[in-house]
């Protein structure tokens, strides 16, 4: 039977092992290249997703969201918006019918909607911080929930880097993987768990 813990401390995450997604990945510069993704996605059951932006260090500065990554269990597309923008056939891919897995979706879905009129929350989606809470998880981060389930830490480095460079590097392309991976590897987990019941909470007083 597995054991879950209704939260999880950072001390420890800390001592956790680091986790990297395993499979594939895409990196997408192009439309024609972005419609043979999206034709490869559209095959698939179930994918996660994940935006990233380039951070602002100064009052009132925002930026557009840079790169939207969508992943499989082994294989994940980086579809870079900062150079080719939101392609018609990723617009309806989003508010498709596949169903899509995703953490503060409605973060995803405000900055996705100010790069193009695409009204993402129209699609087939899981929200995991509301999917989460009824297994008596109570934590709500990415990184917290997987440690919970998995034993493995996500690296946060890259999270402030620059999403807007010429060249992403290798960290951050693993870094934008690994989070789109990790949503669908929870929810793959938990449905399990539900659909077997066997698992077990453990009541953790919230101490961070």
């Amino acid at each position: 039977m597995k054991q879950i813990k209704s939260t999880i401390t950072k001390a420890e995450i800390a001592q956790m092992p680091i986790v990297q997604f395993p499979g594939r990945i895409f990196v997408i510069y192009t439309e024609t290249d972005a419609e043979k993704a999206v034709a490869y996605l559209k095959s698939q059951q179930i994918v996660g997703v994940d935006t990233e932006t380039r951070p602002s260090f100064k009052r009132g500065r925002s930026h557009k969201v840079a790169l939207l990554q969508i992943a499989t269990t082994d294989t994940c597309f980086l579809f870079r918006l900062s150079q080719i923008g939101m392609p018609a056939t990723l617009q309806d891919f989003l508010m498709g019918d596949t169903l899509k897995i995703g953490l503060s979706l409605k973060d995803d879905f405000m900055m996705l909607s100010r790069r193009k009129e695409v009204h993402a929350e129209e699609g087939n989606w899981i929200e995991l911080q509301d999917y989460v809470g009824r297994f008596g998880i109570e934590d709500r981060s990415l990184q917290k929930i997987f440690a919970n389930l998995f034993g493995k830490k996500i690296s946060k480095a890259q999270r402030l880097s620059n999403w807007e460079a010429e060249s992403l590097s290798d960290s951050q392309i693993n870094y934008a993987a690994t989070d789109a991976w990790a949503c669908v590897e929870i929810y793959n987990c938990l449905a399990e768990l539900e659909r077997t019941g066997d698992y077990e909470v453990i009541k953790v007083e919230n101490n961070n």
